[in-house]
């Protein structure tokens, strides 16, 4: 439909199991729930608990902060127990001001397909909290599951779907979509009255540079939930809009002003630092991961990398005083600017990586082509129904996008430009290189803050299948368009779309995804709100797809 921002088999192993480790743990998030979240001081010392991420099936990047008087060496240590007293693995790293007090360190010879036990030590001798996290397996794999997430407004409310995750203990892989911090300032997104009054944010002005990146992270690294999930389980992310601002585009971003806030490409550049110093990734746009004989997890930078600048339906509809003139303008926009063959999403060497990779995993026997990315690939068309069933006290932004949106859908346009909807023919560059490479492709997708289940096809031919996973804490639909029931909603938008099975406009929460080499068993977990911590679910919606059939059994 259109963005609605306001800029508008469970783990098995003696790791993931033993009594005494989960006390630890335990204990460790408990005394984070314990500080004060209003309090601003990170402290000194090990400030933001750890975490991993990167996985390999040797290797592992592990991360943390510690804050000193001046640079510090760290030890870190890994080991197959949390008493550490034979550790497989070790080196040193250094926690300066230079980044943010923030230290990574890979470590490398570990064992394929293992739950390991990690430390830092400071020069004093006091230690980081113990995390734990895990290899990718080798081979012959039988299931592996990814925790899904995207969209965590820190304001809005608590990140209840981290905890839930945390606590479920029966993911192997955390995988980020992106959103992962908000820009905006304290009086927009949530506006005063929208948001949660416990969850004080800093900076309390929009964020541009590096130093206020870098406090927006330490805000929401400070959330106890955030810290917990990264604790115990390893996490691959990706960067969205809202980590460098909203719709951000290689060049620019609806959210950037050059007069006021500065050259974009130095705002970018911060974005990015911040990003790599606080997240447990590496520096690398884009990446893939092997996960046994299982799956390629691709994953891919829609957002700064190649993309070009988003197109506008509102520029589009400027100064039409008729629907006539209106549906001309549509229409010439559909067959124009719209199609335009050479406009880029990925930009073209990411485009040619994918295209080889894909090549090279089904040539390996690899059973899934996954891609970890950001945005909705399925064609979306907003329910040309809406247009009688908006209430009068709905925001005049929020109406005039909608009625774009359907005047759009009338011609047969989607409505979401910062979409791959917006990048037809860069989509079906990429669907040609998947049927080329007879991929069994399952893309993953966040950034509406809403649930989506595709059947993608080109050309007559089964493509594979999109989930598109509902937020952490961001709001959907059902905060806009409260004079439409959800289910009815979710009914017109079926109904209106060849390729969507299901969608929920309504919750928020997380997915779990079990690969397995004949299914990917897809599982909703939908948080009982957010303004309130808790990990009780309200619901969950289970989707399955057999490998190969490019069908949803909803």
């Amino acid at each position: 439909m259109f963005k609605t921002d306001n800029a508008p088999q469970p783990a098995t192993s003696p790791a993931a199991l033993t009594r005494r480790n989960l006390f630890t743990l335990a204990g460790a998030s408990a005394a984070l729930a314990a500080t004060p979240l209003s309090a601003r001081t990170f402290g000194t010392g090990f400030t933001h608990s750890v975490a991993s991420g990167e996985p390999g099936t040797d290797s592992v990047l592990l991360w943390t902060r510690y804050v000193g008087e001046a640079d510090t060496a760290l030890t870190w240590q890994v080991s197959e127990t949390d008493d550490f007293t034979r550790p497989v693995a070790e080196g040193n790293v250094t926690a300066s001001a230079s980044r943010d007090w923030c230290a990574k360190g890979i470590a490398t010879g570990l064992s394929p397909d293992r739950w390991y036990f990690f430390r830092f030590i400071a020069p004093s001798g006091t230690t980081s909290p113990v995390g734990r996290t895990r290899t990718l397996p080798q081979g012959p794999t039988a299931s592996f599951r990814l925790a899904v997430f995207s969209c965590s407004n820190y304001g809005f409310g608590w990140f209840n779907a981290y905890g839930h995750a945390a606590e479920a203990n029966d993911a192997d892989l955390a995988v980020h979509l992106g959103d992962y911090i908000y820009e905006y300032g304290a009086d927009n997104y949530p506006s005063p009255g929208q948001g949660v009054a416990e969850r004080v944010l800093a900076p309390q002005t929009e964020i541009v540079a590096l130093t206020d990146y870098r406090l927006r992270y330490a805000t929401y690294r400070s959330d106890p939930d955030c810290q917990r999930l990264h604790q115990v389980l390893p996490m691959v992310a990706v960067w969205d809009d809202h980590e460098s601002a909203n719709d951000s585009w290689k060049d620019g971003a609806q959210n950037h002003q050059s007069d006021t806030e500065g050259e974009w490409s130095v705002r970018k550049a911060a974005a990015k630092q911040a990003y790599r110093e606080w997240m447990p990734v590496s520096d690398e746009p884009y990446a893939a991961y092997q996960v046994g004989d299982l799956a390629t997890l691709f994953r891919l930078d829609t957002r700064l990398e190649g993309r070009e600048e988003q197109l506008d339906l509102g520029k589009v509809l400027a100064g039409q005083s008729n629907p006539q003139g209106a549906m001309e303008a549509l229409a010439k926009f559909k067959d124009g600017a719209w199609a335009d063959p050479a406009r880029q999403l990925l930009g073209e060497a990411q485009e040619q990586w994918l295209a080889k990779g894909m090549a090279a995993s089904t040539a390996s026997g690899t059973a899934w082509q996954v891609l970890v990315q950001q945005v909705l690939i399925g064609n979306l068309k907003t329910p040309v129904s809406l247009a009688d069933q908006l209430s009068s006290g709905l925001p005049d932004y929020i109406r005039q996008r909608l009625m774009a949106a359907v005047m759009a859908s009338q011609v047969g346009l989607p409505s979401n430009m910062d979409a791959w909807d917006g990048y037809p023919a860069a989509r079906e560059r990429m669907f040609t290189a998947a049927l080329e490479a007879d991929a069994n492709l399952l893309v993953l997708a966040g950034d509406t803050h809403n649930g989506w289940a595709f059947e993608l096809g080109h050309q007559g031919a089964k493509v594979g299948v999109e989930l598109g996973v509902c937020s952490v804490s961001s709001p959907g639909f059902e905060t806009y368009l409260t004079s439409i029931p959800p289910q009815d909603l979710a009914s017109a938008l079926v109904s209106t779309n060849d390729q969507l099975k299901w969608a929920d406009t309504a919750q928020r929460g997380y997915m779990v995804v079990e690969l397995t080499p004949a299914r990917a068993v897809t599982e909703y977990r939908f948080s009982t709100g957010i303004r309130q911590r808790s990990t009780k679910l309200a619901g969950t919606k289970r989707i399955v797809t057999d490998k190969g059939s490019g069908q949803l059994s909803v």
